[in-house]
C-alpha cells in the first residue's frame, strides 16, 4: 500500500493551490501583523476575510 504524501494538512472544503504575491508599505504590513495578533490567525486567514469582506460590500 503506497503512503500518503507528507505536507501541510488540507485547509476547509477546497484545495489551496494558487499563490498571490503582493507589496505592500510599512503601515500596510504593521496592520496586517496587529490583525494576526489580534486575531491568532495566519497572514493568509486575514487576506482572506479581507478579499471575503470586499466581495460582500460588492454585492449590496
Amino acid at each position: 500500500m503506497a503512503q500518503k504524501k507528507m505536507g501541510r494538512p488540507p485547509n476547509g472544503d477546497k484545495p489551496m493551490k494558487d499563490r498571490i504575491f503582493v507589496l505592500v508599505d510599512d503601515d500596510t504590513k504593521e496592520k496586517l501583523e496587529q490583525c494576526k495578533k489580534a486575531l491568532d490567525t495566519t497572514t493568509s486567514d486575514v487576506v482572506r476575510r479581507g478579499i471575503d469582506k470586499v466581495y460582500d460590500e460588492l454585492e449590496k
